[in-house]
């Protein structure tokens, strides 16, 4: 990507943003900007989407996430870079959407020079934050960010009982599943997450924000 313009969207529903992002790009020769849209609708309409080198993606707009967002485009655009944009920088989310593919964080906030340098970085593979993201998350390594595991649906609300303190036969009532399939979730939780017992699953969930994070099951 280095030797050619950069194709650039941007997805966010304040106007003003995109329209100081557009003004930003316009600016600079190595960037090509394809388009700034204001609701996820558009963007998937676009007809150049496929073209898309980097997106800028707002956290949360309207009815839709961008968490969600990122982790559909990166399943149908797999070499499409995805930084995230918003006006707050909680770890839970900053974690999720690492996750979830995306490539970097930003606030809105963020000087020009940050976008610029974040862009040409995560063009080049790396994953990278604007310079307050990056202060807060100074003692999380990359690989902390890239070792939290997917879970089903199922592992999510197991997870969440077992961290309100349900035992195992709690749970398999609460589910309506046998004791049997919620050790065999419970196990399986363990080998994802590497740890030992329910105590450590629980202090994982714990440091790496998971309690926090808004795309746990309701109630969580």
């Amino acid at each position: 990507m280095e030797n050619k313009k950069l194709n650039i969207v941007i997805l966010d529903d304040h106007p003003l943003i995109v329209e100081g992002l557009t003004t930003l790009f316009s600016n600079h020769t190595e960037f090509n900007l394809l388009g700034g849209f204001n609701q996820s609708e558009e963007l998937y309409g676009f007809e150049a989407i496929d073209k898309i080198d980097v997106l800028l993606l707002d956290i949360f707009f309207g009815n839709n996430n961008g968490i969600d967002i990122c982790f559909d485009l990166k399943r149908k655009y797999p070499k499409m870079i995805i930084l995230g944009i918003s006006s707050q920088a909680e770890r839970s989310i900053v974690l999720q959407m690492i996750k979830q593919g995306a490539s970097g964080y930003l606030l809105k906030t963020a000087k020009n020079d940050e976008y610029i340098h974040c862009i040409k970085e995560a063009a080049k593979g790396k994953i990278v934050f604007g310079k307050e993201v990056q202060a807060m998350l100074d003692k999380i390594q990359i690989a902390d960010l890239k070792s939290i595991p997917r879970l089903t649906k199922r592992e999510k609300e197991i997870l969440a009982l077992l961290i309100k303190g349900k035992s195992t036969q709690e749970i398999s009532e609460e589910l309506f599943l046998s004791f049997l399939t919620i050790q065999t979730h419970r196990r399986n939780l363990l080998q994802k997450f590497d740890v030992k017992n329910s105590l450590e699953l629980i202090n994982f969930a714990n440091e790496n924000g998971l309690l926090n994070d808004p795309y746990f099951p309701p109630n969580f």
